[in-house]
Parts: structure tokens; C-alpha cells; sequence
């Protein structure tokens, strides 16, 4: 089973993902519906401000935004969808979900929601239902991130112990984007594991052309370089993880030789 410390997407980026799809993915207005679209724009502001607080960290002023935002606007989807983020963050986890369910049954195809519920059915073990709102996200011919749905569905089925549906997963997000990061660490641990030291190299390599060394990384480049028997790059790699993250809990196992 792959061991990660990193790897499932940010809340920081979920949240800049929400800015970026605010006003857009709420249910269709009617023509006409003046009243409607003026209290949608008020709405989308309110949640947008929520959101802004969110990525500060000043949580208790984005809850009264996002809550102004669905008192404007009952069924405004994103506000929904952003509470529900707020509220895992605040371990609010029955109003969480309460939230998803919510911007779902206005927007039963709404991607995001989908795909953020699914990664909070994850984290509660209940993977099952989680890899169904994944699917769900990645249906929608609209939905411009698939790989994230994907990349979210892997790590879901690498918790459920399911290293083979992972694998698919993965595949089927650097199918919709090469340069997916997660997915490709993903891979090279996987296919480290299987052991197919080549391609867990070629996958490693991938990730590194545009990503920064972590603990994590340098620990798999070791174990890598090890197999293939280059001393040099073994050494180097040592001498980079004690230097950079001398308190890492992988600079412990190479000190205490379980690396």
C-alpha cells in the first residue's frame, strides 16, 4: 500500500477553483426573473467574499458571508458548496454534507459539488459513495478539471485498499492531463510497489520536471536509485533530504536505516 504523507488536493486550491466557477454554475434563470438575477449577483458576491476569508483563514466572517449569501439566495450553489468546505474545516461534518446534499439537488450535474462531496465521503470511509459522486463529476461534458475528479477517486480507492481501481484512476487523469502531479507521484509509488522499478523511475521523473523536491519524493528517489544500483544518485539524494528537511519523518528513517 502506497504511504503518503501528501497528495490529495489543497483546500486552498479547491477554494480558488470555487472563485473561478462563482456565478456560473448556479441553476438557469428564468427570463425576466429580474428579481432573481439581482439577488444571484448579491449572492455570488457574498460567497465570493466568503471564500476570499476562507483562503485567509478567517473562518468565522466567511461563515456569516457564505449564510448572508443563502439568506439572499436560498439555492445559490456555490455558497452551499463553499459551506461545505467551511464546515469540514470547522469538523462540522453533519452540516457539511448537509450543504453538498443541498447544492446538489439544485444542481444535481454540478461538477465541483460532486466532486467535493465525493472527497468528503472519502475521508469519512465511506468510499463507496464517494467513488459514485466522483464518477458522477467526471460525466459532465462540461466539467473542465476531470482529471481532478479522477486523481480525487484514486486516492479514494488507494484508501479503500483497491491499488488496481487506483491505478485506472490515475491513468484516466493523466489520460485527461499529463502534467497532473498528484497523479503522477501517485503512479511512481504504485508501480514502485508492484515493483516496476523502470516505469516508477520514468513517473518520478515526469513529476520532477516541474514540481520541487519533497521529503517524500526523495525518500522514493532513494528506494528507486537503490534498485537500479546508482550509488551516486543514491548518495545525492541522502545528502539532499538531510540538508533540505533534516526534521522530516523521512530523514529519520535514513538516519535510523529503514529508509
Amino acid at each position: 500500500m502506497p504511504k503518503r504523507n501528501a497528495g490529495k488536493p489543497q483546500l486552498s486550491w479547491l477554494l480558488a477553483c470555487l472563485l473561478l466557477t462563482a456565478c456560473r454554475s448556479g441553476p438557469p434563470i428564468p427570463p425576466g426573473s429580474s428579481r432573481a438575477e439581482e439577488r444571484q449577483k448579491i449572492a455570488a458576491l457574498d460567497t465570493q467574499l466568503g471564500i476570499e476569508y476562507m483562503r485567509e483563514g478567517n473562518n468565522e466572517i466567511a461563515l456569516e458571508r457564505l449564510q448572508k449569501a443563502l439568506t439572499v439566495d436560498p439555492n445559490y450553489v456555490d455558497a452551499h458548496n463553499a459551506l461545505g468546505l467551511l464546515y469540514i474545516q470547522l469538523r462540522e461534518y453533519d452540516l457539511a454534507e448537509k450543504n453538498f446534499k443541498s447544492a446538489l439537488r439544485t444542481d444535481p450535474g454540478n461538477s465541483f459539488a460532486l466532486n467535493n462531496y465525493g472527497q468528503f465521503l472519502c475521508r469519512q470511509k465511506r468510499y463507496p459513495e464517494g467513488q459514485l459522486q466522483f464518477a458522477a463529476a467526471v460525466k459532465n461534458p462540461l466539467y473542465d478539471t476531470p482529471e481532478v475528479a479522477y486523481t480525487n477517486a484514486g486516492l479514494c480507492a488507494l484508501d479503500a485498499q483497491d491499488n488496481k481501481a487506483a491505478e485506472e484512476y490515475f491513468r484516466a487523469a493523466l489520460s485527461s492531463n499529463p502534467e497532473m502531479r498528484t497523479a503522477l507521484l501517485a503512479m511512481a509509488q504504485i508501480s514502485f510497489d508492484r515493483p516496476d522499478v523502470i516505469e516508477a523511475n520514468r513517473y518520478l521523473a515526469r513529476y520532477l520536471r516541474d514540481a520541487p523536491q519533497t521529503p517524500r519524493t526523495l525518500a522514493l528517489g532513494i528506494r528507486i536509485e537503490r534498485e537500479l544500483k546508482h550509488p551516486d544518485k543514491v548518495a545525492s539524494y541522502e545528502l539532499m533530504l538531510r540538508n533540505q528537511f533534516p526534521d522530516s519523518r523521512e530523514t529519520g528513517q535514513l538516519l535510523r536505516g529503514e529508509l
